[in-house]
């Protein structure tokens, strides 16, 4: 988390783009068959472990991850650093209401100063050239994409010229829900224990189950392909 937060002041103080990424078991699994997400994934500048999971998988491949970094976290943190150095963020993703109310959350914990803009995340294929001027007209620093895979990264990676004074773009996925108080974190020694999944699963096991359970036996069979090179 530090070193990614060290990175990231560095190049916004240098006027430069970083795009960031997260990888989760889910995502690694959908990179193997979307291969417009995998190319978005690998070019990005600078990648994060979102899962447990991918940092055990590290160990197990001998390329071990220090630690892993959890979207929520880095953007929260980053919440705090650009209120320090009054850099501007553009929130982009969700519903209206909860976009709404992150906004308004950072605005009283810190200041309205803090908002570049906003923007609910529905919307059609032959609107995403507007919106991304509209994010660059901002002339945020920061932009945040709480919208889910792999449209966020799809988005990003197709518009990365129009956003390019944009010094950091980051996709946060549910990340909006839960500052929002929509949906609950879990507890931390659950997210020590890397059952933050499961206890999202819990929440929502209808919607859930086939991304957790089917998704992460795809990416147990992966790391084991790897290992034993088969």
């Amino acid at each position: 988390m530090k070193e990614s937060l060290k990175v990231i002041e560095k190049s916004i103080q240098s006027n430069k783009q970083i795009h960031h990424v997260v990888v989760n078991a889910g995502k690694i699994v959908m990179m193997q068959e979307d291969l417009q997400l995998r190319q978005s994934v690998n070019e990005s500048d600078l990648i994060n472990a979102d899962g447990q999971a991918v940092v055990w998988a590290s160990k197990v491949l001998g390329k071990p991850l220090k630690e892993r970094v959890a979207g929520i976290d880095l953007m929260r943190n980053l919440v705090q650093l650009a209120h320090k150095r009054n850099y501007k963020i553009f929130f982009f993703g969700a519903r209206e209401e909860v976009v709404k109310k992150v906004v308004d959350i950072y605005s009283g914990e810190y200041s309205p100063n803090l908002i570049a803009g906003y923007r609910n995340g529905y919307f059609k294929k032959e609107e995403e050239l507007l919106i991304a001027q509209e994010i660059a007209k901002s002339e945020a620093n920061m932009l945040f994409v709480a919208i889910s895979s792999p449209t966020k990264e799809n988005f990003l990676f197709e518009n990365k010229t129009i956003l390019e004074k944009v010094n950091f773009v980051m996709g946060v996925g549910g990340s909006f829900d839960v500052v929002a108080g929509k949906v609950k974190r879990a507890p931390l020694w659950m997210q020590k224990a890397g059952l933050e999944w499961f206890y999202r699963f819990l929440q929502e096991p209808k919607r859930m189950w086939k991304r957790y359970l089917i998704g992460n036996l795809k990416f147990l069979l992966l790391v084991f392909k790897e290992r034993f090179y088969f």
